[in-house]
């Protein structure tokens, strides 16, 4: 019976704390929503202490004491409950706090933000009226930008190509290429740099001026050079001409100089220091000058010319080496001749000399056979005159021939060109094309001065010879008159 009530009691106790548990006010359910409570805080381990006490009911010797047991449990449950209740209590006021807080922080950032937003469309207002404001005063300013990044770009192209930018200092033409690139209106300070370089540049164009400069040599390597430079037109060191490398901004050596007719001035311009001195100056700004330096001499062009040039040279050489060396036989043999004349005496030396002493071996005769032997002495001696000038002649005739057969075969292998690769390249038929005319220029000129030669020759002879036959028929004439005497 005993051991029923003690059960009976634990039954109790079980009820009482579901029943304490279910006369908890609404609001405690809502303490999940609260902030949690620190385990560690002192109601939170009192609390704990008499769930476990309510959860673990102890034990009762008897009635009394289970009564007593349970008058107690209910009395601590009812505490806990209350404190749990003045706890949620006073977190939800300070939830409430906090939540006008909150509200208040929102309603002031609000309000901040629609000031800002008034603010913010004001300005932008204010900004489009200023801006329209600002490009209505700026007028023709912004077109002068666009003018001046026009302008420092065409200087700039002009600067880079200019003779005068290996003398002058780099920096202008990073000054330029920055001026180009803005995109706001330059300073007055960049409009007046860009007013002196053009200045600067226009006056250097009309100065003669010697300065120290790197050139790059054939060779590779570089060399420093005192360079006269003649405006933007020439560059001149040592005695020879300068090309500008735009890439580089640097001097070089040419490859090759042009003709000699322009290099002799170079040296004596260099030398002057005031006065006017005579240079020959490329306005071109290089290119004539390149046009020179590719341009071939007389003697590059003979290999053109082939075997045939190279006959019409050999055979033109040695009929003037004949006619030279005949002109100066003839010379001295007509010296020799009006020696003669003005003495009486004969001498074997000179064709008048032996007629004169053909003339003296033969007083005896009658003047028909001292005629014919005279007349035999005189085409002796024409004979040794007239020796190789019909070789000459007949060089000077067939110098054009063989410069015609040189075009003759320079036409059909451009021809042979042309059927083989068509006509679409013109340096396929150049070879062709330069030996028929470098051969046709060797045969007119190895003929027209043997053509020269000749004549003098012919001449000089006649002459002599005329002075033989006015002589031998004067002296037939006294061999006459003696007889008849």
């Amino acid at each position: 019976m005993k051991r029923w009530i003690l059960a009976l009691g634990g039954v109790l106790i079980i009820l009482g704390v579901a029943a304490a548990a279910e006369e908890a006010p609404p609001s405690e359910t809502k303490r999940a929503e609260t902030p949690p409570v620190d385990p560690n805080s002192p109601e939170a381990r009192a609390a704990d202490a008499a769930v476990e006490r309510a959860e673990q009911p102890p034990e009762a010797a008897n009635l009394q004491k289970l009564l007593d047991l349970l008058d107690q449990s209910r009395t601590e449950l009812r505490a806990s409950a209350q404190e749990r209740e003045q706890r949620f209590v006073e977190a939800r006021d300070d939830q409430r706090r906090i939540l006008e807080e909150a509200k208040t922080n929102l309603s002031r950032a609000q309000d901040l933000s629609e000031r800002l937003e008034r603010t913010f469309q004001a300005n932008e207002t204010s900004l489009a009226e200023r801006e329209a404001a600002l490009t209505q005063r700026l007028g023709s300013l912004g077109e002068l930008f666009g003018v001046v990044r026009q302008v420092a770009g065409t200087t700039r192209g002009n600067f880079q190509t200019s003779l005068t930018s290996a003398q002058l200092p780099g920096d202008r033409d990073a000054f330029l290429a920055e001026l180009g690139k803005k995109k706001e209106l330059p300073s007055i300070d960049a409009l007046r740099r860009l007013w002196f370089e053009i200045q600067r540049e226009m006056t250097e164009q009309g100065r003669v001026v010697k300065f120290p400069a790197p050139v790059l040599t054939v060779q590779g390597g570089e060399e420093t050079k005192e360079v006269t430079r003649v405006g933007v037109f020439s560059a001149i060191a040592d005695g020879e001409y300068l090309l500008f490398e735009p890439e580089l901004g640097k001097l070089r050596e040419l490859s090759r100089q042009p003709a000699s007719q322009y290099l002799s001035l170079l040296r004596d311009y260099e030398d002057a220091d005031s006065g006017v001195s005579r240079v020959a100056i490329d306005p071109g700004r290089g290119s004539l000058l390149a046009v020179l330096i590719d341009t071939r001499s007389l003697t590059e062009r003979v290999p053109e010319g082939g075997y045939i040039g190279y006959a019409i040279i050999v055979l033109g050489v040695i009929a003037a080496f004949i006619a030279v060396v005949r002109m100066g036989v003839l010379w001295a043999v007509g010296r020799k001749v009006d020696a003669q004349q003005k003495s009486s005496q004969a001498r074997a030396d000179n064709p008048l000399g032996r007629v004169m002493r053909v003339y003296d071996e033969n007083r005896s005769v009658d003047p028909e056979t001292l005629e014919l032997k005279l007349d035999e002495a005189v085409m002796r001696e024409t004979s040794h005159l007239e020796r190789f000038i019909g070789l000459v002649k007949v060089v000077s005739v067939v110098a054009p021939l063989m410069g015609l057969l040189g075009t003759v075969t320079g036409m059909i292998k451009t021809f042979q060109s042309i059927t083989l690769f068509g006509a679409g390249d013109p340096r396929m038929m150049a070879g062709g094309i330069s030996e028929a005319l470098v051969t046709t220029m060797l045969g007119l000129l190895v003929a027209i001065p043997l053509v020269l030669l000749h004549t003098a020759l012919s001449s000089n002879t006649k002459k002599i010879v005329n002075v033989l036959d006015e002589q031998s028929a004067g002296l037939i004439a006294r061999r006459a008159e003696a007889q008849r005497v």
